[in-house]
């Protein structure tokens, strides 16, 4: 198996364990992302490259950030120093199903309180540093993409 079929059989893998974290069935997220059950079960079992926009439909029914599965699919690099909590806490194996979707809402539920009052990015940051990120993600799959004619 080559370095990037491993990569996608990862995400694939990722994508499946994040979707039975939060109780959904194939059909489910299917239905939640806009995409074919026959799709995501081929994306889960590493046999499709999804799309960009794809991720970001899987990634927000899942309620994840897009960057996190764009990471995972090698579309974007992973920031120095910077984890993703949400990931972290669904990932910890020490919690209970219960307890990990618990920690997620009250940390949530903390953000939004302090985005209220207004700490934080506003939305309208927020908006425009993830159209700052999927511009990132446009412009390296142009790239590949060119160099993938040379």
């Amino acid at each position: 198996m080559t370095e990037l079929e491993d990569r996608w059989r990862d995400l694939g893998e990722f994508i499946r364990e994040q979707r039975r974290v939060g109780h959904l069935s194939l059909r489910k997220l299917s239905e939640m992302a806009g995409i074919s059950n026959p799709y995501l079960s081929q994306i889960e079992r590493g046999l499709r490259k999804p799309s960009a926009e794809i991720l970001q439909q899987i990634a927000r029914a899942l309620e994840i950030s897009s960057e996190t599965l764009y990471v995972r699919a090698g579309i974007l690099e992973p920031r120095e120093g910077e984890m993703d909590l949400v990931d972290e806490l669904r990932r910890d194996p020490w919690l209970s199903e219960e307890q990990k979707k618990t920690l997620v809402q009250i940390y949530e539920t903390f953000r939004s309180e302090r985005r209220a009052a207004g700490f934080g990015p506003s939305p309208e940051e927020l908006a425009a540093i993830e159209a700052l990120r999927a511009e990132e993600v446009g412009v390296q799959q142009e790239s590949g993409a060119l160099a993938g004619r040379s």
